[in-house]
């Protein structure tokens, strides 16, 4: 009978895979699962590598004349300016020499509430979105939708949330013009005029748009009506990039 115990311990430390046969009447320690390993957190890189997986056919009803290409357009911007036709409904990349690279948005009612020059002041992968008072009082819905954040209520950055994959903000001198180039999580506005935001772009081209354009670019906000931006140039920011929230 001395041994007893230790047969017992014995018979616990056999693995959870072992079935209840094998261990006879003691078949109840043979049943411990094994622990099982968390499934890890879904990250930024996650979510940009599902991006690049996609083709275009998963965009949705996207006319093709809105998809990403190089075209020839005449400017006289220096290389690095962004230039946002509202009107047309696209975006360009100044390359110089008559070249750019064409990118088609979907633009928001505030996309066409301003026009002018201004500076990319800010960069964020994944961005939170903050929606403001006025919105939350118009759409008491989004409470449902919104969770305590670093800033406040808002949706955390990730596939789900309105900006898409990355946000550009844009501010004249050291003001916030409130106006943004961002992704998106419907594609199929691109090409249309949409109810609410500014300039939304397809995730996969807002991430292109993002490597290539540093902190301090120049971008030119055409008028809706017309080709001639409406404001002069902003002096340059002084201050370092400002703290969320962000919209």
């Amino acid at each position: 009978m001395r041994s007893l115990p230790a047969f017992v311990i014995g018979l616990m430390l056999i693995p959870g895979s072992v079935s209840a046969q094998d261990c006879g009447p003691f078949f109840w320690f043979c049943q411990r699962q094994a622990p099982q390993a968390s499934a890890p957190q879904p990250s930024p890189g996650a979510w940009d590598a599902d991006l690049d997986q996609q083709s275009t056919g998963a965009y949705g009803r996207v006319d093709p004349s809105y998809l990403r290409r190089a075209v020839y357009y005449p400017s006289h911007e220096t290389p690095g300016t962004i230039v946002v036709d509202v009107q047309n409904r696209f975006l360009y990349a100044i390359e110089g020499n008559g070249r750019a690279t064409r990118y088609g948005i979907g633009v928001g009612r505030q996309g066409f509430s301003w026009s002018g020059i201004a500076t990319v002041h800010d960069k964020q992968e994944w961005p939170d979105w903050y929606p403001p008072k006025e919105m939350i009082e118009r759409k008491p819905e989004l409470m449902r939708q919104v969770s305590q954040l670093q800033s406040g209520y808002g949706v955390p950055g990730g596939p789900a949330n309105p900006l898409g994959a990355r946000a550009l903000y844009l501010w004249q001198g050291n003001k916030d013009t409130l106006y943004r180039i961002h992704g998106t999580n419907e594609p199929w506005t691109i090409g249309t005029n949409v109810s609410s935001g500014c300039i939304r772009m397809l995730n996969q081209d807002v991430i292109d748009l993002y490597r290539r354009t540093p902190v301090g670019a120049k971008v030119v906000v055409l008028a809706s009506n017309d080709r001639t931006a409406t404001s002069v140039s902003a002096t340059p920011t002084t201050t370092g990039t400002s703290p969320r929230p962000r919209r």
